[in-house]
């Protein structure tokens, strides 16, 4: 694993498989207003950061919740689930522990709020989290795992960022590092220094390095 000074690792549909979650909570604030919330609208935000989600929320519903207040009433529901049990991504916490088993640094990049990443930070051995609270730009901008790799002390463009998304694969790319793609609900467009698999379950650290 010498190729890598980092793995860096987003949340939602990577490690956990959080958008049922999600979706789950967004119909119950659509049914709250007295309208319904489909399949293409939680799709249509996933990767997206938690007040870009708000602002369509509210759009879509025709709120009188400010998309604070909508991001809000998301992330108390979906913390409190988390914590009640977190549904891991086949191969990905075993893929966290066997790279730290190696000692390779890794980080948690994610546009959830600190609430919601806190669980899965406390379960897995990561020695830095960026959460979306606590950035001034989210994905696509490369701004979250810069700050991932400053936090882990190393360079971007030597890291390894794990994503499903096209909006994180972007993001990670745009700060420099490489990127294994694991769609999940979305397809990602193929890119440089971009690789995909259909899965992580039974992947090995070595497994990595070889990828790219």
């Amino acid at each position: 694993m010498d190729d890598f000074a980092a793995v860096l690792w987003d949340l939602d549909g990577t490690l956990i498989d959080s958008e049922p979650l999600w979706m789950a909570r967004e119909h119950e604030l659509a049914e709250a207003h007295g309208t319904t919330w489909t399949q293409e609208d939680g799709l249509a935000l996933v990767g997206n950061s938690l007040i870009e989600s708000g602002h369509y929320i509210k759009r879509r519903l025709g709120s009188d919740l400010t998309p604070e207040e909508i991001v809000e009433f998301l992330v108390v529901r979906l913390a409190d689930a988390l914590h009640r049990e977190i549904p891991w991504r086949p191969g990905a916490r075993e893929l966290v522990t066997a790279l730290d088993t190696l000692g390779m640094p890794q980080a948690l990049v994610t546009m959830s709020y600190g609430p919601i990443a806190r669980p899965v930070a406390h379960a897995l051995p990561f020695a830095a989290v960026v959460t979306g609270d606590h950035v001034e730009h989210g994905k696509p901008h490369p701004e979250p795992y810069l700050r991932a790799a400053e936090l882990l002390g190393v360079d971007a463009a030597d890291c390894l960022a794990i994503e499903d998304s096209g909006t994180g694969a972007t993001s990670a790319n745009a700060a420099g590092c490489k990127v294994l793609v694991v769609p999940h609900f979305v397809n990602v467009p193929d890119a440089p220094r971009r690789v995909q698999l259909a899965s992580l379950e039974r992947l090995r650290p070595d497994g990595l390095r070889d990828l790219f």
